[in-house]
C-alpha cells in the first residue's frame, strides 16, 4: 500500500517515527509537509493518507489546502487516518469537526500517562482478536467524539478522553482516529503499532 504521510507544525521524533512506518512490510509510507501535499498533482494516488499534523488556524480562503480539503478531500475514496494530534486540528473549523467526528476539540494535554487501552468493539476488522493493553502516551482530556463514531478501544484513565479509536465516514472515504500515538514509548508498542497498520489497511478498503 502506498501511503501518504502528512505532517505539520507539531515537532516529534523524526527518525522513530519514521521506524515505525518502516516496520510495516505492506505499507509503502512517503513523510511529507501538508502544504506540499496539497499541492502535489499525484496526490490521489496514494491508498490511504496518515494525517500527523496539528494545524491551526483554519487555513485562509484560497489557501492550497483548504482548496484542497473542500474540493477534493474524502472524494476519492482514499482512506484517512487522524493520528494523535491530527485530531485537534483546525480546533473551531466546522469542516474538520465532520472529519474527526468531533465538535468539541479544546483540550488539555498529559504527558507520560498510563493508559489501559480496552478492546469495545472485538467484531471490527481493526480490533478482531487484540487484546486489551497498556501504553504510556500523552492523553488528551476532551469532548467526546459524536454518537455516529463507531468507537473500537476506549480507557477509564481520568485525564483521557475515552474513546482511544474510533471509525466513520467523510464524504467517499472511511477514517479510523487513533488518539495514541505522542513518542517511541506508544510507536514501539506491538499492540499500538498493529491496531494502526489495521486501521491504515481498513481505512484504503484492504480490510473487511
Amino acid at each position: 500500500m502506498k501511503v501518504a504521510v502528512i505532517t505539520e507544525w507539531h515537532p516529534f521524533d523524526v527518525v522513530n517515527f519514521q521506524k515505525l512506518f518502516r516496520s510495516y512490510e505492506d505499507v509503502e509510507a512517503y513523510p511529507q509537509a501538508w502544504d506540499i501535499f496539497a499541492q502535489d498533482p499525484g496526490r490521489d494516488g496514494y491508498d490511504a493518507l496518515v494525517f500527523y499534523n496539528m494545524s491551526f488556524p483554519a487555513p485562509a480562503e484560497g489557501d492550497a489546502r483548504r482548496r484542497y480539503l473542500e474540493d477534493e478531500f474524502g472524494t476519492t475514496g482514499q482512506g484517512i487516518v487522524l493520528l494523535h494530534h491530527a485530531i485537534l486540528s483546525y480546533e473551531t473549523w466546522p469542516f474538520w469537526d465532520a472529519v474527526s467526528g468531533t465538535t468539541q476539540r479544546r483540550f488539555s494535554y498529559h504527558r507520560e500517562q498510563e493508559l489501559r487501552c480496552r478492546v469495545a468493539d472485538g467484531g471490527h476488522p481493526i480490533t478482531r482478536g487484540i487484546d486489551d493493553f497498556t501504553v504510556v502516551d500523552e492523553s488528551y482530556a476532551m469532548a467526546e467524539p459524536a454518537a455516529d463514531n463507531t468507537v473500537l478501544l476506549t480507557t477509564d484513565h481520568p485525564r483521557s478522553v475515552r474513546a482511544i479509536a474510533w471509525t466513520r465516514t467523510f464524504r467517499n472515504s472511511r477514517v479510523f482516529c487513533y488518539q495514541s500515538g505522542h513518542d517511541d514509548r506508544t510507536w514501539s508498542d506491538p499492540s499500538f503499532r498493529e491496531v494502526l497498520r489495521r486501521g491504515i489497511h481498513w481505512s484504503a478498503g484492504r480490510l473487511a
